[in-house]
């Protein structure tokens, strides 16, 4: 168990160390600040696990090591984003029929749809795992990611965080798989 501490103290210091990539990744790829964050945290856990078993031979700094991990993150976000930008453009607009509905029947219409959406992230949240589901729902109730640490027993507010951003994405695909 005093190896785990060890491990952890040592993964925090390399996080903290190259901290400053978030901002680069978020200016050189024009990404939001939480999709660095996460393409860091995914390079640093990827970084560690290389590094533990192996992988790294050392041919290159940690740190150009780590930047390029990140960096191919970063670009597998952005390919990602464009592709489903991409997709957004082929999507059918409102049916004519529902514009010319009235006021009171347009009303209705949109709050079932509504419904079958409040239902549909229901279900899905109930399939994305436990600690998924009570992370995501302590953030919709307005919990900080250092409230959400401490409530599930996370290190930190970092890893809160990532760990939010992760079931929200997997939230996220599953309910586009859906439609």
């Amino acid at each position: 168990m005093a190896g785990h501490g060890q491990r952890s103290r040592t993964e925090e210091l390399l996080y903290k160390q190259f901290q400053y990539f978030i901002n680069e990744g978020s200016r050189r790829y024009n990404l939001s600040h939480d999709d660095c964050f996460s393409a860091y945290s995914d390079a640093i856990l990827s970084s560690v696990h290389n590094v533990v078993n192996g992988h790294f031979n050392g041919k290159s700094s940690l740190k150009t090591y780590v930047f390029q991990i990140f960096s191919n993150k970063c670009i597998d976000l952005v390919r990602k984003i464009t592709s489903n930008k991409q997709s957004v453009h082929k999507t059918v607009g409102v049916p004519e029929m529902l514009m010319q509905m009235s006021e009171k029947a347009k009303t209705a219409v949109e709050r079932m749809i509504d419904e079958q959406k409040i239902a549909a992230i229901k279900e899905h949240l109930q399939q994305i795992g436990e600690k998924c589901k009570e992370i995501l729902l302590l953030f919709e109730d307005g919990y900080t990611d250092k409230e959400i640490a401490e409530a599930v027993s996370y290190n930190n507010a970092a890893v809160a965080k990532t760990t939010r951003l992760r079931c929200l994405e997997k939230l996220r695909t599953r309910l586009h798989n859906f439609h």
